[in-house]
């Protein structure tokens, strides 16, 4: 029986999930030609191929079926060392994140917090970051991870601010008529999401309307499967069938969104610093 190094399974879960060589190996400390190495070692172990090259870079069938088993196994090394090397912490942790990102990889990084540490309770909630940051300053949230736009000066640390790419989003079956005001799926007034593509596109001089608006995601995405229109997010947040676009058709590109998060790290307990580590290493995977 062969056993997979679980080194060469996370270099190629975060090939797929960057989406290259390059920027995987950036991540993982490692140079191109090394996380090469290690994809050819994990294809000669299996007797597969991965990754298909010949137009992108795309995953194999057979990559596919090796994914699934990949997650799940880092999944459990994970947790097991965590939960072996950390002492064991206990209490509540009040969470606020944006609706965007309530079914991205966030949900993945929660269950893994609440493996390694059973005996923390996390009380999560999603609201829009406008929201989530004045609940903050009344005391109703112990960690908020929230979306500011650039032009914003919010009182973080440094370290506690990343930029990611927004992209449109799509059915993949949008066809661009300028004959007509481009329809919108939006979320409320004072998402940044709304804001910046109001402004672009304004800027851009596209007329635009407002075709469908949700405070949730899963609303969202609904109106886009269903061909209402279009929307834009934080890129690493593009549910699983809709299709993402740097520029769409003579649409501008959106830029960036600044992603924070607002805690008090001089007056937190050990449970709020350790979920703070979580989210924070995942996001910082997701934005490089």
């Amino acid at each position: 029986m062969k056993n997979i190094p679980t080194e060469l399974l996370r270099t190629f879960t975060t090939i797929v999930d960057l989406g290259g060589f390059t920027l995987a190996g950036a991540s993982l400390g490692r140079s191109q030609p090394a996380i090469s190495l290690q994809v050819k070692r994990l294809e000669e172990l299996l007797d597969i191929t991965v990754f298909e090259r010949n137009n992108g870079l795309q995953v194999t069938e057979e990559g596919e079926v090796l994914l699934g088993f990949a997650r799940r196994m880092l999944d459990i090394n994970d947790s097991a060392v965590t939960r072996l090397a950390k002492s064991r912490i206990s209490g509540q942790v009040r969470l606020g994140i944006p609706n965007d990102f309530e079914v991205s990889f966030l949900p993945r990084l929660l269950s893994q917090f609440g493996q390694a540490h059973p005996e923390v309770a996390l009380e999560v909630n999603c609201d829009l970051s406008v929201t989530l940051l004045n609940d903050f300053q009344k005391g109703n949230y112990d960690l908020v991870l929230a979306t500011a736009s650039l032009e914003e000066t919010l009182q973080v640390n440094s370290d506690d601010e990343f930029h990611e790419t927004i992209v449109w989003v799509t059915n993949g079956h949008f066809n661009w008529s300028t004959n007509q005001p481009i329809p919108l799926v939006v979320y409320p007034t004072g998402c940044r999401y709304r804001q910046q593509i109001i402004s672009k596109l304004n800027a851009a001089g596209i007329a635009w309307r407002i075709a469908y608006s949700s405070s949730s995601l899963l609303g969202i995405q609904a109106a886009i499967e269903a061909g209402l229109g279009i929307s834009a997010l934080a890129r690493s947040t593009v549910p699983a069938g809709l299709h993402s676009h740097l520029q769409l058709e003579d649409s501008p590109q959106l830029g960036f969104v600044k992603l924070v998060f607002k805690h008090d790290r001089g007056n937190q307990s050990d449970a709020t610093s350790r979920l703070y580590e979580y989210l924070y290493t995942g996001l910082e995977q997701s934005a490089s």
